[in-house]
Formats: C-alpha cells, structure tokens, sequence
C-alpha cells in the first residue's frame, strides 16, 4: 500500500463560531442556566469541532483542547493543584470552585479572591497562573483527557489528547512561598504516568504534550528537567508521545529536543524561518530514526493564506528524510488564536477576503497540500487557486500609499521627546489641574450594558436613526459623568459607550484595516475579541475621539480623560499584515495617533491616556531579540504621546504583566502616570517599580474587574497600605486593575465609592 502524508491539527478555537459557549458560560454565571445544561452545550461544541475538522479533511484530531475557561487551570485541576482556600468549594460544587479559582467567587460567607491571569507566552490568550508550594502532592483529580477522548471515540472520531507537558506547567506556575517549581517535577511526574497509562488504556494510540518553552532560550536546569521527564515517561505502558513545540524556532534547543525520547516532534517551520527550511537541515541531521515529524508549514496565529509552494517544499524535503508515513502537515500552533470559519462573513470586500483563511479554511490549506504530494488529481485547481490568491495580495494597489510612506521617512528623534522632563511636567500639570493627594480614576471603559448593545446594534444594522442613537450615547455619557461626579472621582471619563472594541472602534476609522463580523477568538473565559485585520498602510482621514471626549469634558469642571489605544496595542489586537515588518506598521498606526493626541489638545483634553496592556505581551519568546522590540515599540509610543504641551498629562495603563524584565522600557516611554493591573498578585507586581526607582506617577488596581467580587474598604486599604510603602505620595494613583465594561452597574457603583472611601481615608492618615 502507498503512503500517505497525513493532516493534524494541536487545537481548535473552544467558543464556537457564533460564541455559543460564551453565551452559555455567562448564562450559567448569571443563574439562567444549570451545570448540566452548560456542560451539554460544551459536549454538543465538541462534536461539532471534531465534526468540522474531519469534514475539512483532518486524519489526526486533537482531544482534551476544550476548555470551559482555560486548558491551564483544567490541568492544575486535574493534577490536584488547587489552593487550600477553594477546596471546601471543590468538594461541594467542583463546577463552583472551578470557576473560583477563574473568576472568584463572592456569596454568603463564600468570598474567594480569583487566581493570578496572565498572557500565554506572546499571545492576546490569557491563562490562569497556577499557585504551587514546597512539598505540593499532585495526583489525578478527574478524568477530563480520558472522558474527551472515549467521547469522540463514541461518536466515531480517533483523537490525540492535548495537554500542557510537565515541564511547561511548572514555568508557567508560580510559588506562594518562593520555592523552586523545579524541585517540584518529580513529585509531578507519576501523575502524568499514571494519566498516560490511562489514556493508553482507554486504547489512545497518541498524546500530545505541549513544550513550547523549548523555543524560549532556557537555563541548564531546564534543559535538564526536559531530559529527566522524558526520560521518566518513556515506559512501555503508555501511548507513543509527540511533543508540541510552537511560536518559534528550537535555537540552542534544536538538540535537545531532537533527542528526547518521545515518538513524535512537532515543530513551528513558520515563525522565525525567513527561507523555507531554515532551520530543518540540522533538526534532520540530529533526529533519531523513526521519529515523527510534525510539520508546522502554515501560520496558526495569523489570518492570511499560506503559500502552499513553500510549505510543500519543506514537506518535501522531511518525506525525503523521514519517509511518508512519518511526515504530518499541521499549523505551527493550536488555531486557538483565529477565528473559526471565513465563510460566514459575507461582507468583506471580495478580494481582500479571497487573501484570508480563517481555523476552517487553514485546515482545508492543509489538505490541499497534503493532497497535492500526494498525487491527488483534484489538488492542482486549488493549488493554483491558492498561488492566484497570493499573487493577488502581492501587486494589489490597495495595500501601499506613497503618502503614508513618505511620512515615515520624515519621523526624527525630536518627534519623541517631550519638550521638558517629567519633573518639571509633572509641577506645571498639577498647576494645572490641582489635584488631591492620591487621586482616584478609572482605566476608561464603563459598563457595556445590554442597553447599550442593543442600541449599537440597531444602529449598525439601520434600525436605530444616527440622530437617535447620538442621543441615546450622549445621556449615556452624560449619566456616566454625573455618577462619576457623585462617587467622588477626582479624574473622569466618558465610558466609552460609543466603542465596541478599544482596537476595533479605532480600526473602523482608519485606512489600511478590514473588520469581520463573525471573526471571534478568545481573549479568556467567555471575553472573546473581534481581532481587525490590518492589509494595508494605516492613516487617518478625520478626529477619531475628539467629538465625545470634548462633549464629556463640557459637563464637568473635573479634568476628563482622553482615552485612546495605543500603537502597539492596536498592532498586537489586530491581525498583522506579514508583508512588511511589524515594526514599520507600528509607526503607521503612531503617526495616526500622534494626530489625535494632537487634536484632543486643541480640543481642550488636559489629560490623554493611551493604553499599552499589549507591550509585554509583545516580547518575543526569545530573550536575545527582546531589546529590537522594545527599541520600535517604546519608539512607537513616544511618537503618539510626545507632541504635547508640558501641562498636559499623558497615562498610559498595562495589565497583566511582569515588569521586571522590562522596566527601563516601562520607564523610557515617559508617561507622566501608568496604571498597571495588582490586585491578582496583591501588590507582588508593584515591587519591580519600587526596585527600579521609578519616578513617574503610577495607579497601581486595587481591585479586580475581572471578578463579579465587590471589595470591601478594609481589602482595598490593605492593597494601598502596601502600595503606599513603596510609592511617595506624590506619585500614588488609585484605580481600579482595568476598564469596567464587563462589570454591572451595581457592582461597579459599589465597587467604585468603597475604593473612593478608602482613598480618602488615606488621605487622612497623611495629613
């Protein structure tokens, strides 16, 4: 019999493509809908994923990707790592407590404090951080890979379960009392045996492992926790192993991957590899034989078309090497990060969505491919439909302008630098607009009520008039600034109710960006994001912000901030055109900025904050290569902020982020205040500005938005007890972690004068 290359897939998008586990999860939060009926939505998303992928042409499909918020803390939980305090809630209600450690939990004399959430390496994905200790005692708690793995088995789909492999959960873990995670592994390993020896039972042929800290530049000691683990695991009783790696090149890591006693090595031949192949010759020089090759050959992040030439040299060059039967097409990742299925948008401009390839489609690539080497007659019209595509993109007009081009040769170093230094800014902005001691604000986005919703929805599909729905934004707006006023916040905002998406609302009014209407890809838990995808130089025909935040500003004499997303946010939260370096699309998007900053000024905004959460996300996974992206990305923030008068204030807000690698960065872009995200880790990320000296104003969360939880005056005056040792006084802001969109009304109403009532309290105490 001839052999065949095969098509796998790691990972397929959880929410469904019309967000259907979204809807169920906040149902369920919200008491409308009971566990089981959650928990059979999750089933039916299953099969329809399984379903889906098969019918796209998928021999190999992945198990256990599913998720009902995070695969991470799915794994904490199966492994048996949960914390003391949910346990008594595990034990009662193990839907409940699971949702605690995601989210918090906040109900009679219930009231637990959510586990720490951070990004997933470079990634807009969220993970929940796993909290460990000395001596921790892992074993089996469950069966979710075995029971998702029987389930397809009885629909009729053979699968490979996924899961993050043992060294990989240790790093991305962290320790409540500063021991070393690695001193951890052995007592981890034997439930992964135990687990493996399960699933092998349950007659798996494959299971995945996810490695993919093999392309970060790691330390001796775990390069060798890599070599013991395999090396524990490689006992007859269990399935054959392919371990994942992903978002990058092995590096210094290519041999010790190569070596591992595993059966199979996915690898990312996508991302870091200018030429096709680049860093295949030595990866088949060290390959042991027999090995299996998942091939990465086609991009699982991004949202263009693949050329199919180029993967299907490399293809070429491993069947030469490893025979058929031991190649596999796949993405270079999990198509967690894209959306699902292209043709559902049917109102994207024709030619730019014959550039596209959403989850659905990339598979199909993939099939194309695999059908192509494999002699299939029916393959070459898709290949040349394909290569037509490609070329398409390639000569269209569309994509370049010359005067966006020319403007960026004109960018100088005076273009990014403030006219005086931050000590003598920060006198004449206080001159300005006196302030209080510890000034109170919030991060922007107010609640996004169903009212709101439905209102932009009914203008956007012409149901509500433009005159009516500027009406209903302005008593939007105007109840926001009374409320604000009324709680006591020294600096307001206008609530954002005209923004669907702080990248989106900006993208919709640029040249250069295309927007779907079905294009979802989760953010965490249920919060799902509408990446725009960015297929052309960016500029800006007319003020994006100015008429709203003006409008705010008019009804009160407390300063109101100008909130705009900052450069690299928006380049992060979009999809990137891969046809020109990221650095020089950053630029654009500074430039466009840099003229609203400009224009809120002129409007009369004294105080113009433009969000970063996205900058640390943004560092590669490589060490060595962090200083050319922190150069163009801070370059780029200063280019937006820098063209202002001395007096008015510039914020920036970061969330979810370890600074201590970065902080000369932080400090260089010069923003007169930064609010980062503290809560999680109560004040654990605050250290880092307090090593560092840092001499700006920083608002440090003193509670958490993304938790239903309401703090009390005691919890937040503990938080800023702590911040308050660290910081002066003249530099001590007081914020919520991030925007208020996803919260209520009630809760954020309650949330916000208790965290006002405690700003004033210390007041007191320093006076």
């Amino acid at each position: 019999m001839t052999s065949t290359i095969k098509v796998s897939n790691l990972g397929f998008p959880r929410t469904g493509a019309h967000r259907e586990l979204k809807r169920a999860l906040e149902r369920h939060w919200r008491g409308e809908l009971n566990a089981e009926a959650l928990l059979n939505t999750a089933r039916d998303l299953r099969a329809r994923n399984w379903q889906l992928q098969h019918e796209a042409g998928v021999d190999m499909l992945p198990a256990n990707d599913f998720s009902l918020y995070d695969h991470v803390l799915d794994t904490a939980v199966l492994l048996n790592a949960i914390p003391d305090r949910y346990r008594a809630l595990c034990k009662r209600d193990p839907l409940a407590g699971y949702f605690a450690m995601a989210r918090g939990a906040q109900h009679g004399k219930t009231d637990l404090h959510a586990l720490e959430m951070t990004k997933w390496f470079d990634t807009n994905y969220h993970y929940i951080v796993p909290e460990l200790h000395a001596g921790q005692h892992f074993r089996l708690n469950g069966d979710k890979p075995i029971a998702e793995f029987l389930e397809a088995k009885e629909l009729g789909y053979t699968t490979r379960p996924v899961l993050p492999g043992p060294v990989t959960f240790l790093w991305l873990s962290k320790t409540t009392d500063g021991s070393d995670r690695l001193a951890l592994l052995h007592s981890l390993l034997p439930a992964y045996a135990e687990l493996l020896a399960k699933l092998r039972k349950a007659s798996a042929e494959w299971v995945q492992l996810d490695e993919p800290i093999l392309v970060l530049e790691l330390e001796e000691s775990w390069k060798q926790a890599l070599k013991e683990a395999y090396q524990a695991l490689a006992q007859k009783s269990r399935p054959r192993l392919l371990v994942a790696t992903y978002f990058g090149t092995l590096g210094n890591n290519l041999e010790l991957a190569a070596e591992l006693p595993a059966d199979g090595l996915h690898v990312d031949l996508v991302r870091g590899s200018a030429q096709p192949g680049e860093e295949l010759d030595a990866l088949l020089r060290r390959l042991p034989p027999g090995r299996v090759v998942s091939a990465g050959v086609l991009d699982g992040r991004n949202v263009w078309r693949s050329d199919v030439d180029r993967g299907m040299v490399m293809a070429r060059k491993l069947m030469s090497h490893q025979g058929t039967e031991r190649v596999w097409l796949a993405p270079s990742c999990s198509l967690l990060h894209v959306p699902v299925d292209l043709d559902l948008e049917d109102e994207i401009d024709p030619l730019i969505k014959s550039w596209l390839s959403f989850a659905k489609q990339k598979l199909g690539e993939l099939r194309t491919m695999a059908d192509s080497l494999n002699g299939v007659p029916s393959a070459r019209e898709r290949v040349e439909e394909s290569r037509a595509a490609l070329k398409s993109r390639q000569t269209s007009r569309r994509v370049h302008s010359k005067a966006v081009q020319k403007r960026l040769l004109s960018v100088t170093p005076e273009l990014t630098r403030r006219p005086q230094g931050y000590a003598m800014r920060a006198v004449r902005q206080q001159e300005l607009l006196q302030l209080p001691v510890f000034p109170t604000t919030t991060i922007g986005s107010f609640p996004q009520t169903p009212e709101v919703r439905e209102a932009r929805a009914r203008y956007k599909s012409g149901a509500l008039a433009a005159a009516d729905y500027e009406d209903f934004l302005r008593s939007e707006i105007a109840r926001c600034v009374h409320k604000q006023e009324e709680i006591g916040l020294d600096v307001l905002v206008h609530g954002e109710f005209e923004r669907n998406d702080m990248v989106e609302y900006f993208g919709e009014q640029l040249q250069g960006f295309v927007f779907t209407r079905h294009g979802w890809v989760q953010s965490y838990g249920s919060r799902c994001v509408k990446p725009p995808i960015i297929y052309g130089d960016v500029s800006r025909s007319a003020p994006m912000t100015v008429r709203w935040s003006a409008y705010a500003q008019s009804l009160s004499n407390r300063p109101v901030k100008g909130m705009l997303t900052g450069p690299v946010t928006m380049l992060q939260w979009s999809f990137v055109r891969d046809d020109q370096e990221r650095a020089i699309t950053c630029r654009q998007i500074a430039l466009v900025l840099r003229d609203e900053v400009k224009d809120l000024e002129d409007a009369g905004i004294r105080v113009i904050q433009i969000d970063e959460p996205a900058m640390r996300e943004g560092l590669p996974p490589k060490r060595s290569e962090w200083q050319h992206y922190l150069d163009w990305s801070v370059n780029a923030f200063r280019i937006a902020s820098s063209g202002v008068r001395d007096e008015t204030q510039i914020h920036t807000h970061m969330c979810y982020s370890e600074f201590n690698d970065i902080m000369d960065a932080v400090a260089a872009l010069d923003a007169d205040v930064i609010s980062i995200e503290t809560s999680r880790s109560r004040m654990e990320l605050l250290d880092a500005f307090a090593k560092f000296r840092y001499p700006n104003g920083i608002g440090p969360g003193v509670y958490d938005i993304h938790s239903p939880r309401v703090p009390g005056r005691d919890e937040i005056l503990e938080l800023l007890g702590k911040a308050r040792a660290l910081l002066a006084p003249s530099q001590l802001w007081i914020n919520p972690d991030c925007g208020l969109k996803t919260r209520s009304w009630p809760e954020t109403e309650a949330a916000l004068r208790t965290m006002v009532d405690a700003a004033r309290s210390l007041r007191a105490s320093e006076a």
